[in-house]
């Protein structure tokens, strides 16, 4: 949502579910009664509440780790610090669980906004449109919260008096509300954005396609047939209708990522971070170090360019990168705040039936001449921001040469995705000026970075948070969804026509003329017989590196398992089978003090 016309925002609204915390039967720190819902502004100011706190999860660091890392896309970074995300290794209630209490607070908000908006006064349309809304939200965190966690406490009143007692509901009955709660929300909500819901809030396609995703995930739960083909034909109609919802694909993948098309018609949904005290908890120019609802996403897969590009870095006996003399670049708002949380999979394993090969380049991204996204999507040229004097007689300068780089003009880091021979310093037996690093040297401390969300427009201001939202639901997932959908009911067909749609726009570059796109499509068309759950996943890895899917998408399709112990070589010894569920956070476990003990997954 980017504008929502109401002077009150809930920052933090103290209400829980039957999940609820402690703390308010102690020392309550705000309080909604149900008269807050009882005029237009209250209502609207539960659904804003609601949207903000969206905010507070997409784009943190411990939400963007939860959802990411630990799968087959992501090893840690440098600077990853010791989170057990990583590897399953000591994963337990205490170090997981970052959204659980603003979800169960918000479907308490939401439960009020249900309950006591049908009697507000207000026009017909805009009632409708409000409890509509409201609806979506609490299907979207009800959706997040059973693939997660699966048995949770499931509530469709407000609840008013502060509870110590708790107990979890099936997975089942947690979908039956999820379903109703978005068919109707669907069916209320408008075609695009009106007001005041403006921006990318919640749409009838959006409502739809979360629709799609909740029948898709609950099909492979059951293995239920119905509900495949049920998700398969939402995602159909989407599409057939996407003229009339204003969506579309950008005829360039990259187009997609421009920061002027954050709000264009590829983007379905969104949580807002504009420059605005109504969507963004910072001051300017005061840098950020993590805290909650700034989207600091732009630089957690980014590493740490100012201090690892010393000038006459070297490869050791050893056949690593040593970083070594002057820093070839230095901060900028171009290539964003180094973080160094998590790095894409480039481990090649040694051994198995692997050998030789890595997740990143060898599985996910291997059509790197045809496919553009692994070049739309990660920065693998450093063009010089400082300039840096090099003598023949610096220690460790191999080239024998003497040279200064020219900022804006010399490369400083080119980091291709092809073995170089002579790298760090030559290309063959030509002296390269800045630094060739290979994949043979890519490490955790120096990798390509992925580029999709950096904000140049931070300026010299470039430490703040990112003004851009975080896009939660992009059109082409559509696609991918459906053809998911449609493989699972048995027409892989279809599923392969969908997927080519994704693959031959991928396959459009700008600089090509017609005839080569024309072959660059041809040469990523596939036929129903390449379409199997593991090559949708890969498409998946491809069309949405870094989105904030890929545990989930895992976990749906019954995979995280197998392809952690495939290919992630940090997380393959401690994954097991219960780790497909997170833990319960064991503050949840301890404030419920009244009637049955609330009870922790198996396996924690």
């Amino acid at each position: 949502m980017k504008k929502l016309n109401i002077s009150l925002v809930i920052a933090c609204l103290a209400l829980f579910s039957t999940g609820c915390e402690k703390i308010l039967d102690e020392n309550p720190q705000s309080q909604i009664v149900p008269s807050y819902f009882n005029s237009a502004s209250g209502v609207l100011g539960g659904i804003a509440g609601v949207y903000n706190d969206i905010r507070s999860q997409w784009g943190t660091e411990g939400f963007t780790v939860e959802m990411q890392v630990g799968t087959d896309e992501f090893l840690r970074g440098a600077s990853a610090g010791s989170s057990t995300s990583y590897d399953y290794n000591g994963l337990n209630g205490s170090n997981f669980g970052s959204a659980w209490g603003i979800a169960f607070q918000d479907i308490n908000t939401l439960n009020g906004v249900l309950q006591y908006g049908q009697t507000v006064d207000l026009p017909d349309a805009t009632r409708k449109q409000y409890l509509a809304q409201a609806k979506f939200l609490r299907g979207f965190w009800y959706f997040y919260l059973v693939q997660t966690w699966g048995d949770v406490p499931l509530n469709t009143t407000f609840i008013t008096v502060p509870s110590q007692a708790a107990s979890r509901q099936p997975v089942a009955q947690v979908y039956e509300q999820i379903i109703k709660d978005l068919t109707e929300a669907a069916a209320d909500l408008p075609n695009t954005p009106t007001a005041p819901f403006l921006g990318k809030a919640a749409t009838k396609p959006v409502a739809q396609f979360l629709l799609a995703k909740a029948y898709l995930t609950r099909g492979w739960l059951n293995n239920t047939a119905a509900d495949f083909t049920q998700a398969a034909s939402i995602c159909a109609d989407i599409i057939a209708n996407k003229s009339s919802y204003g969506l579309d694909l950008w005829q360039d993948y990259g187009d997609a990522f421009v920061p002027a098309n954050d709000y264009g018609k590829e983007t379905m949904f969104v949580s807002d971070h504009v420059l605005d005290p109504k969507f963004g908890y910072y001051t300017v120019g005061a840098a950020a170090g993590g805290g909650a609802a700034q989207n600091l996403s732009p630089w957690f897969t980014n590493w740490n360019y100012p201090n690892n590009t010393g000038i006459n870095s070297y490869k050791s006996a050893a056949g690593t990168y040593v970083n070594n003399g002057t820093s070839l670049m230095i901060r900028d708002s171009q290539y964003g705040r180094p973080y160094t949380r998590m790095r894409p999979n480039s481990y090649k394993w040694p051994s198995g039936a692997n050998s030789g090969k890595n997740y990143f380049l060898d599985q996910a991204f291997t059509k790197r001449d045809v496919d553009s996204r692994f070049i739309n999507s990660f920065y693998t040229v450093y063009i010089s921001n400082t300039s840096v004097t090099n003598t023949p007689t610096a220690a460790n300068n191999k080239r024998g040469i003497g040279y200064t780089t020219v900022v804006g003009a010399d490369t400083a880091v080119w980091l291709p995705d092809y073995e170089v021979e002579g790298a760090p310093q030559f290309v063959g037996t030509r002296p390269f000026k800045g630094l060739v690093v290979p994949p043979s040297l890519w490490d955790n401390g120096i990798f390509p970075a992925l580029k999709k969300y950096m904000d140049p427009s931070r300026g010299a201001n470039f430490n703040d948070p990112s003004t851009r939202p975080c896009v939660l639901y992009r059109f082409s997932d559509v696609y991918l969804t459906g053809a998911e959908a449609y493989l699972k009911a048995g027409d892989a067909t279809k599923a392969a026509s969908l997927l080519n749609v994704v693959r031959q726009r991928a396959a459009y570059r700008k600089t090509n003329t017609a005839t080569q796109n024309a072959a660059a499509a041809a040469a990523m068309a596939i036929t129903a017989d390449d379409v199997t759950v593991d090559f949708i996943l890969d498409e998946r890895s491809r069309e949405l590196f870094g989105e904030w899917q890929r545990w989930h998408d895992l976990v749906r399709t019954r995979s995280l398992v197998r392809r952690v112990k495939t290919w992630n070589p940090e997380a393959a010894p401690y994954i097991q089978d219960f780790h497909m569920l997170r833990p319960i956070p064991q503050s949840q476990i301890d404030r419920v003090t009244d009637g049955p003990k609330f009870p922790q997954n198996p396996g924690y």
